[in-house]
């Protein structure tokens, strides 16, 4: 199953304990904390764009699988990952002590991010 399509985010958890974990100041976690987010996944092959918007945000992140690429975080930090797929239907990217997972199940996008110690998941649904 290709990673192409929109999602909207429906629901999340733990946002805050990961942010705090990794820490993040309270105003940025209440900056985020509740925004609205829509992202568009495009694949070709082995090689992926995916954009996120954040309200008035967009934020761009191309890599290609197996290769180390930079990503941009939702608060503008860069940081180097590394991104492999497993299945047809889930990638796991590495970076800097985090582990993001996003798993296509259905209509859903399940994505989690973790530091070892806290889990943030969130849900998104195909628009």
């Amino acid at each position: 199953m290709a990673f192409n399509g929109k999602f909207e985010l429906e629901s999340q958890e733990n946002f805050e304990q990961l942010m705090k974990g990794l820490g993040f100041s309270h105003d940025i976690i209440m900056k985020y904390k509740d925004i609205s987010s829509i992202i568009e996944f495009v694949q070709n092959g082995n090689s992926f764009k995916f954009i996120y918007n954040f309200g008035s945000r967009v934020i761009t992140n191309e890599f290609t699988i197996g290769q180390e690429s930079e990503f941009v975080t939702f608060t503008g930090h860069r940081v180097k990952a590394l991104a492999k797929l497993e299945g047809e239907n889930k990638l796991v990217v590495t970076m800097q002590g985090l582990t993001a997972v996003m798993e296509l199940n259905g209509d859903k996008m399940i994505e989690t991010l973790s530091d070892g110690k806290v889990t943030f998941k969130k849900i998104s649904k195909r628009i």
